[in-house]
Formats: C-alpha cells, sequence, structure tokens
C-alpha cells in the first residue's frame, strides 16, 4: 500500500510539473523559432515581411564607386570590424597589431572568375573581366550551414533568412566548412576595438564566433531597407521570390540571370542580371 501510494505521489508531482512548464516551453518554443504555441511572436505593423526573402543584383548597374559604397554601408550599419582601422590606445590599450590579410565579410567585390567558377569562358565578354561582382551569403532555400551547426546557432527563419545566434555559436567552423560561398567568417579576435563608430542599433560580435551577412533582418523588421539597396542606386532590389507581383520577380520575368555555384542544390536566393 505504501508503495502504491509513493508511486502515485510521484507521478501526480511530475504531472503537475509537466502542466506547469508545458506552457513556458511552448511560449519559448514560439519565440525562438516562430512555430505555434502558447505565445506566438509579434511583428511589427511597419516590418517588411516575405515568404522567401530574395536578392537581385543588376551587374549592369555596377560601377566601383557602387560597389564600394555598398560595403562601406554595410559594415557600417552591421558593426562590421577594419582590421585596417587603428584601434583607440586610450580605450584599447592592449590590443596588437593586425595581420592585415584577416577580413571580416558580409558582401564583397569578386571577379567573375572567382564568383562563377563553372562559367568560366575563353570568350567571356571583357566587360565581365574587370566587372566587380558583389557576393554574400546567399541565404540558401537549401542551406548546408544550417544541417550541420551542432548548436543551432545557424537556423533558418520561415521567411527564408538564414540567421546566427551569436550566443549559440561555440566557434566549431563546421558552417564554414559547409558553406561552398565561402560567405562566413571567424572572428580570431575581438573584433570590437577595430570597429570606428558603433552602430548601437545592431549588436557586436565577441572573439570565438563566426558571422555573415543576414539580409539586414533588424532593419527589415523596422520597415527599412538592407542598407546596401539603401545604397545602391537601383543596383540591388531585395523582395519576395514567392510573390508574382514583388519587383525581384518582375526582375528575373524581364532579364536573363545567373546564381553562384547553382548546380549544388542550394538553391541560392540571390540572382545575378546579366
Amino acid at each position: 500500500m505504501k508503495k502504491s501510494r509513493r508511486s502515485f505521489l510521484k507521478v501526480a508531482g511530475v504531472s503537475a510539473l509537466g502542466i506547469g512548464i508545458a506552457p513556458a516551453l511552448k511560449a519559448v518554443e514560439a519565440a525562438t523559432t516562430g512555430t505555434p504555441g502558447a505565445a506566438v511572436r509579434t511583428k511589427a505593423p511597419e516590418a517588411l515581411t516575405a515568404k522567401r526573402w530574395g536578392m537581385v543584383i543588376d551587374t549592369n548597374k555596377i560601377t566601383d564607386k557602387i560597389a564600394g559604397k555598398i560595403v562601406v554601408a554595410c559594415r557600417k550599419s552591421n558593426n562590421v570590424p577594419d582590421f585596417n582601422h587603428k584601434p583607440d590606445e586610450e580605450k584599447y590599450p592592449n590590443t596588437r597589431p593586425v595581420n592585415h590579410r584577416q577580413e571580416l565579410k558580409w558582401i564583397w567585390e569578386e571577379h567573375f572568375n572567382n564568383a562563377f567558377p563553372d562559367k568560366e569562358d575563353d570568350f567571356l565578354a571583357d566587360k565581365f573581366k574587370d566587372l566587380p561582382f558583389l557576393v554574400t551569403c546567399n541565404q540558401c532555400k537549401n542551406p548546408p550551414c544550417v544541417r550541420v551547426c551542432p548548436t543551432k546557432a545557424t537556423f533558418k527563419r520561415e521567411d527564408g533568412i538564414v540567421m546566427m545566434d551569436f550566443h549559440r555559436c561555440i566557434g566549431c567552423r563546421f558552417c564554414m566548412a559547409a558553406c561552398p560561398y565561402g560567405a562566413r567568417s571567424f572572428n580570431y579576435r575581438d573584433p570590437r576595438p577595430f570597429i570606428a563608430d558603433i552602430d548601437p542599433a545592431f549588436p557586436t560580435r565577441s572573439k570565438g564566433v563566426v558571422e555573415k551577412c543576414n539580409l539586414c533582418a533588424p532593419r527589415l523588421a523596422k520597415g527599412l531597407q538592407p542598407a546596401c539597396v539603401e545604397v545602391s542606386e537601383g543596383a540591388i532590389t531585395v523582395g519576395d521570390l514567392e510573390d508574382p507581383n514583388s519587383e525581384v520577380r518582375k526582375l528575373l520575368g524581364e532579364k536573363y540571370s545567373i546564381r553562384r555555384k547553382q548546380e549544388l542544390g542550394t538553391e541560392p536566393s540571390v540572382y545575378y542580371i546579366m
């Protein structure tokens, strides 16, 4: 009898505990993944939304000057460090010199042959040989980086944006090995001393974590276009790939475009109008 009573109390206690924590677990799940539960993640009324975000880069509108403006705007908006920047000696007195070959890249310039090695051609038009091709994270529909991350620090949102949770990142760099586009960078040292003007609207990172372009997700949540789009003078367009009436779909329907390493099956969401 005593044994049965003790067993009953154990079961009742566990059940009560389960009832108590279930709403909390659902709330956490909803907040982190956007799945239905006791709490639902809400978006600001002004937020820009899409079923699947995509980017179209019109190479005919890209010049060296515009490409430079885009890279600078991206770095400034997302607190990307510049290791050519001399740290404030008073604020960072023990900061050692940097090997300037180290670079953290969110969006950067590449030659055509490096950006599209599978499309190399002996008779490539001369304009493409010297044209700065802007490359970045492709926000893949089938992102290999997400599959290999052991802590889920890299995850894909319902709207297709591949994000980074810097607090979960353990610096294993599996995602860097899995990404076929070289779109991820590792912080071998504290990047903060090498940010000239820190933007408080976006978090800085720490030593030992990976980072990459997130399509300016915090700006989209505020109803703003990505920083690169704002300064591109019409060369970059961002929108919903699944909306046939979106600007990106209209551009893709009117002009010929290519994607990087499309044969790998990652389904990149960045298109280049040629």
